[in-house]
C-alpha cells in the first residue's frame, strides 16, 4: 500500500463498537470482491483471524510493528463474520499501542475463499509462513477445493506443486474428478492424453480450426493445442513420446480406436473449405506464388500466427505479463502497429491504383 493511502486512514469513515458509521472521505481501494473503500473500525467487533498461522502470532513482530511511526496499514476483514483475514499481527500491535480502533478492508467472499486469501496475502507479505504453516495451509485448501489443480495450490500457498501432488495421494477421503481448475481458473483434464486425442479428433473434423477453437473444443492451453496441430500436420503423433509411454505403461489396453470416417463437410459446417469460398488465410496458403517465394513464405507464416490472436488472448496476455516487463512490451506492441498500419495503407493505396 502507497504513502498516500497511509497518510488518508485518520480521515477514513469510523464505525463505534455499537455499528453507527461516521462518514468522511476515504481513499478507494481496488481489489477482488473488497470493499472500495476502508473504514476504521473498533477493536472490539472484531474476532481473532482464521490463521494459517499454526503457532498464532510472533510476539517479536508484534512489537516491531507496533514501534513504528505513522498509523498502520488496513488490515482486511471477512464482513460476514467480523474475522480478520490478514492483519492480525498489525491489529495486535495496534492493542500494543493503546490503540481502540484500526483500519479495515472488507471482503464479502465465503469463509473458504477467506482462508484462501488469508493464506495466499500471509505468503506473499509480511512475516513469512513457515513451511509447516504452508503444508498444513495446502492440505485445508485441497480438501475444501479438491478441484484446485496442484500448481494453483501451489502458487497459493507458496509451497512446490509436488508437494501439494503428494499430499493429495495420501488424502485417500478427496473426492474424484477428471478434470482441475489451474492458476488461470480453467478446467483441464486431469490427464493430458484425453484433452490431446480430443484435439485430434477435434482436428479431423475441422483441419482449418484456429489454435483457440482447438483449445476450446478439447479443454487444453493454446500452447498444447498448437502443439497438437503441428503435429498432427506433420503426420506425428500427437502425444509426445514421454506422456505416450506413461499412457501405454499404466493403461495399455486403453488406447482409443481409430474413429470413423467423418462425413463430407457441409456448406453449413463453419470450417468448410471449398473452391470459391476458402477463407482468406486458407487460399493464401494455398497461393503458389506466394508459396514458392520467401516473401510469400513469410507473410503467411506471420498471418498463421496472428489469426489465432483475438480480444479474448490479448485480454489474457495484458492480464498475465509480469508488471516489470509492461513498458518494454507496450513499446514493441505499439511499433508492431505502427508497422501493419503503415503497411495497410500501403496496401490499399497499391489496390486503389489496380485497374
Amino acid at each position: 500500500m502507497g504513502n498516500a493511502m497511509l497518510g488518508e486512514i485518520a480521515t477514513l469513515p469510523r464505525t463505534s463498537p455499537d455499528g453507527n458509521v461516521h462518514t468522511l472521505p476515504a481513499q478507494p481501494v481496488h481489489a477482488r470482491r473488497r470493499s472500495i473503500e476502508a473504514v476504521v473500525v473498533s477493536h472490539q467487533v472484531l474476532l481473532p483471524a482464521d490463521s494459517p498461522r499454526i503457532g498464532g502470532e510472533d510476539s517479536e513482530h508484534v512489537r516491531a510493528l507496533a514501534e513504528q511511526s505513522g498509523p498502520l496499514p488496513p488490515i482486511l476483514v471477512h464482513r460476514p463474520t467480523m474475522r480478520v483475514i490478514d492483519g492480525m499481527h498489525r491489529l495486535r500491535a495496534s492493542t500494543l499501542r493503546g490503540e481502540t480502533d484500526i483500519a479495515v478492508q472488507f471482503f464479502d467472499g465465503t469463509p473458504e475463499e477467506a482462508f484462501i486469501l488469508a493464506v495466499r496475502a500471509n505468503a506473499r507479505h509480511g512475516l513469512p509462513l513457515s513451511q509447516v504453516d504452508r503444508a498444513a495451509a495446502a492440505s485445508r485448501i485441497l480438501a475444501s477445493h479438491p478441484d484446485l489443480s496442484d500448481s494453483a495450490i501451489a502458487s497459493i500457498a507458496g509451497i512446490s506443486d509436488k508437494t501439494v501432488a503428494a499430499t493429495r495421494r495420501s488424502t485417500s477421503e478427496l473426492p474424484k474428478s477428471n478434470r482441475r481448475r489451474g492458476r488461470d481458473g480453467r478446467s483441464r483434464p486431469v490427464d493430458p492424453a484425453e484433452g490431446r486425442q480430443k484435439a485430434q479428433a477435434y482436428l479431423s473434423r475441422y483441419p482449418t480450426a484456429t489454435i483457440r477453437e482447438i483449445a476450446t473444443a478439447a479443454g487444453i492451453a493454446l500452447s498444447t493445442a498448437q502443439d497438437v496441430r503441428k503435429r498432427v500436420q506433420a503426420g506425428q503423433d500427437p502425444l509426445p513420446p514421454t506422456l505416450r509411454t506413461s499412457v501405454d505403461q499404466t493403461a495399455p489396453d486403453s488406447r482409443p480406436e481409430p474413429s470413423a470416417p467423418t462425413p463430407p463437410q457441409t456448406a453449413s459446417d463453419p470450417h468448410t473449405v471449398t473452391i470459391g469460398q476458402r477463407q482468406p488465410l486458407e487460399a493464401l496458403k494455398a497461393d503458389p506464388s506466394l508459396c514458392l517465394s520467401d516473401t510469400g513464405r513469410t507473410v503467411i507464416r506471420i498471418l498463421d500466427i496472428l489469426d489465432d490472436v483475438d480480444e479474448d488472448f490479448c485480454e489474457q496476455l495484458a492480464d498475465n505479463l509480469p508488471q516489470h516487463c509492461l513498458p518494454s512490451v507496450l513499446e514493441v506492441a505499439r511499433q508492431c502497429a505502427e508497422a501493419w498500419t503503415n503497411l495497410i495503407k500501403g496496401l490499399e493505396d497499391r489496390s486503389a491504383t489496380q485497374p
